[in-house]
C-alpha cells in the first residue's frame, strides 16, 4: 500500500500552500512563502503554463495523499463520464474513505485518518474496512471503533462542537452517514481543477 513518506512541510512550501498535512501548521505559517532549498526565494523564477498546471496537479495529489498512478486512474474514470471532468475528479477524491473519516471530524488530518483506516479502527456499515482508497456511496455508514474513540486527540476532536460537517455528510456521535454524493461546491480545498484537466489533456 504505497504512500508518500517524505518531508511534508517541504512539499507545502514548494507549492506555496498549506495542504493540511500537519496537525500543527504554525511552523509552516512562518515559511510558507519561502521555497525549500539552499537559495530560498532567490531560486524562484516565473513558471510556464505547464509548470502552473503541474503544480496544481501536485497540490491536489498531496492534499489527498494520492500517488501519481492512482491519481491518473481517478482522472481516467472522471474523463469517461458525461459530467465535467474536473468536478467528477474532485468528487472521487472526496469519496475516499480516509477523506470521509477526516471530513467527519474523526481525525485532525487525512494522514491520521489513513492511519485509523489501515489499523482497522474504521467500520463501514458496521464491518471493519482497512482500505483508505475505498469509495463510499450514498447511505453508507462510516464509524470508528470504541478503542479509537478513547484516543486522546480523537476525544478532543469529538468534543469540538464548532466543527462543521460538510453538507453531503451527517454525523451523530461515533457514526457518520453519506447523505448524498459530493458536488463541486462541497470541496473545501482551494484547487483549480481545470488546470489539472488541461495538464492531462496535453
Amino acid at each position: 500500500m504505497a504512500r508518500y513518506t517524505g518531508p511534508r512541510n517541504k512539499v507545502a512550501r514548494r507549492l506555496g500552500a498549506d495542504l493540511g498535512l500537519k496537525t500543527n501548521p504554525k511552523s509552516l505559517e512562518r515559511r510558507i512563502n519561502t521555497p525549500p532549498g539552499q537559495h530560498g526565494r532567490k531560486g524562484t523564477r516565473k513558471m510556464s503554463d505547464y509548470g502552473i498546471q503541474l503544480a496544481e496537479k501536485q497540490k491536489a495529489k498531496n492534499t489527498y495523499g494520492v500517488l501519481e498512478r492512482q491519481f491518473k486512474k481517478y482522472y481516467t474514470i472522471a474523463s469517461r463520464t458525461p459530467q465535467a471532468t474536473g468536478a467528477v475528479l474532485l468528487a472521487l477524491l472526496e469519496r475516499r474513505l480516509d477523506n470521509v473519516v477526516y471530513r467527519l471530524g474523526f481525525a485532525p488530518t487525512r494522514r491520521a485518518a489513513r492511519q485509523l483506516v489501515t489499523h482497522g479502527n474504521v467500520l463501514v456499515n458496521n464491518k471493519k474496512l482497512s482500505i483508505p482508497s475505498y469509495c463510499v456511496t450514498v447511505d453508507e455508514l462510516v464509524s470508528i471503533s470504541k478503542k479509537a474513540s478513547n484516543i486522546p486527540y480523537i476525544k478532543e476532536l469529538l468534543a469540538n462542537k464548532e466543527y462543521q460537517i460538510p453538507k453531503w455528510l451527517d454525523r451523530k456521535a461515533l457514526v457518520g452517514k453519506v447523505r448524498r454524493l459530493p458536488e463541486r461546491d462541497d470541496t473545501q480545498e482551494n484547487i483549480q481543477e481545470q488546470l489539472i484537466v488541461e495538464f492531462y489533456s496535453r
